[in-house]
């Protein structure tokens, strides 16, 4: 859980220097969406490596080397020159990332299973809660007006010896080499996991667009300034980790079916809020509503995917983070494109089609251990 928690401190600190950015370099709606695709293109060329990567070495070893590089890669976005450089740097960002997150995943996995209650949501909880701390250190640095490559250099240097030593302390588990060498190297989805992973595609498409578009909305259109600028983004943070704070308990006693569903019914309501608010008070509230929505979306689609028993965990997880992250690839552009042709709050209502669609496939999350 301090991994988790760890991880995302560094990067959730960039989110509020997204505007900041923008105007340095001149960059419109549709320019800043084309380079922000450079964040889940590294991602997703880099998850069918990963997921042979900690196949091979172990989710442990992973993260103990992994957040070194991770760490030192954070800083670049903000020194970018030119829509290029913020593409390719981000992309090299992506890469270090879905490294990361793919080795906290299959370590959760491995820990829940060999223990006796549910601890992935609170390990998302715990996630949550870093980009919602790693958010106000960045609105923080905003309301100081500090230089955000200094700033945030120090802060990754700060973090690098403090994760090496957390991840050293996650215990010992035995790399599956020899399960991973008897499969094929690459075989194609199974129907049972392609259904998850779409599920959670529209509730990783709006995690994604909150985080790239909260700020740049709030300054926009409702003229806020320094901190307030942020705090979209915290607000909604704080709600993503109350909810998965919340949610081993509530799986318990509703189900992952159940509760998907009231949760996605919070999100459509809370984005319906958002594009609609008359004043920045109510976006903030809908952020809240749209945070607890999507909460605990990833970690159940983790936990059914990885219990599906047809192949390695660390191989299903790889897939359906694959997939699923084409929300963040989609939805940046797709909201800028809108938004160069009728505006910020057109772009952001485009977000409901698949909120509604992750809802009508929550029921997949029943599947269990079908081969």
């Amino acid at each position: 859980m301090a991994a988790f928690f760890l991880q995302p401190v560094a990067f959730g600190s960039w989110l509020p220097q997204i505007p900041g950015v923008q105007e340095r370099l001149d960059l419109g709606p549709v320019e800043l969406a084309l380079a922000l695709l450079g964040l889940p293109t590294g991602i997703l060329l880099m998850l069918p490596f990963a997921g042979h990567l900690v196949g091979r070495i172990g989710s442990r070893n992973t993260l103990i080397f992994g957040f070194p590089v991770f760490l030192t890669l954070v800083p670049l976005p903000v020194a970018a020159a030119d829509l290029v450089s913020l593409f390719l740097l981000l992309a090299l960002l992506g890469i270090g990332l879905s490294t990361i997150e793919l080795g906290l995943n299959v370590e959760a996995d491995v820990i829940e299973k060999r223990g006796t209650v549910s601890i992935m949501n609170r390990c998302h909880g715990f996630w949550s809660l870093g980009i919602m701390t790693g958010s106000l250190i960045g609105a923080g640095f905003l309301a100081l007006e500090t230089s955000p490559l200094l700033a945030i250099g120090l802060l990754c240097m700060l973090l690098v010896p403090i994760t090496v030593i957390v991840c050293r302390m996650l215990p010992r588990h035995e790399a599956p080499v020899a399960e991973a060498e008897a499969r094929p190297s690459w075989r194609l989805p199974s129907p049972a996991i392609l259904g998850i992973s779409l599920f959670v595609f529209g509730i990783t498409m709006t995690e994604g667009a909150v985080a790239d578009w909260s700020a740049v909305y709030l300054k926009d259109v409702f003229a806020t300034a320094g901190m307030a600028t942020g705090m979209g983004y915290v607000v909604f943070a704080m709600m993503v980790s109350l909810g998965r704070f919340l949610g081993d308990a509530a799986k318990e006693r509703f189900g992952a079916v159940v509760l998907a569903r009231l949760c996605l019914g919070s999100a459509l309501g809370g984005m319906l809020l958002v594009v609609m608010a008359p004043v920045s008070a109510i976006v903030y509230l809908g952020l809240a509503c749209v945070g607890l929505g999507v909460s605990v979306g990833f970690p159940l689609a983790v936990t059914a995917s990885a219990d599906l028993g047809d192949r390695p965990a660390a191989e299903n997880v790889a897939i359906l983070s694959f997939i699923a992250l084409f929300g963040f690839l989609v939805g940046p552009p797709m909201i800028g494109f809108v938004a160069e042709l009728a505006g910020l709050r057109s772009g952001l209502a485009t977000l409901l089609p698949p909120l509604i669609f992750s809802m009508l496939l929550a029921g997949l999350l029943r599947r269990r251990r079908s081969v």
